[in-house]
């Protein structure tokens, strides 16, 4: 499973210890950095696949940060940190996506380079396009491509967007082939 690792581990412990609202206002600032912390590169993937402007990417890692803070006292334990954080990220996406679709605004002009954009990219040339195949999927579709290539398996990925397993493979399957197909026509081979 995704998020195995020792800070996830601590994030884990951290959030099993917590009670409630009555904890004082240290103990939520720490649990919130610990969780966040952890995490950060999540969030900055699903910020990176719903967002395309560099500043765009930077408000939403925002709002994923503020939902967090709001949402980590109701984390109950019953699923792991990593499913907890992706589902939050991924619904505050695509919540901010809808919004965003209902009030357009125009797009800036100047691009920049964030963390984000360093952490996705590597010397393949190939690289540009298919981050451009990904973007012009629908949301839904974004999700489940992120997910799976997290490596998520169809069990997760189903409990995380309420799907059943086998839509989550069957979607997979065309989405796979509906990339290909296009990655052909753009000449990515």
């Amino acid at each position: 499973m995704y998020g195995g690792g020792r800070a996830t581990k601590q994030a884990m412990i951290t959030i099993a210890t917590m009670k409630g609202d009555d904890r004082p206002q240290a103990r939520a600032e720490t649990d919130f950095a610990a969780v966040f912390a952890s995490h950060r590169r999540t969030f900055f993937k699903v910020a990176y696949v719903y967002a395309r402007d560099p500043s765009d990417r930077e408000d939403l890692i925002q709002d994923m940060a503020l939902q967090l803070w709001r949402s980590l006292p109701n984390f109950d334990g019953k699923s792991a940190v990593a499913t907890f954080v992706y589902r939050l990220a991924l619904n505050v996406a695509i919540s901010r996506r809808r919004r965003d679709r209902r009030h357009p605004t125009t797009a800036p002009l100047e691009l920049g380079l964030t963390v984000a954009d360093r952490a996705f990219e590597g010397d393949d040339s190939r690289m540009p396009l298919l981050k451009a195949l990904i973007g012009d999927l629908d949301a839904m579709s974004r999700a489940l491509v992120l997910l799976h290539l997290e490596g998520f398996d169809h069990a997760e990925i189903a409990a995380l967007m309420g799907l059943g397993v086998s839509n989550v493979g069957t979607r997979l399957s065309r989405i796979r082939q509906r990339l290909k197909a296009q990655a052909i026509e753009g000449g990515m081979t």
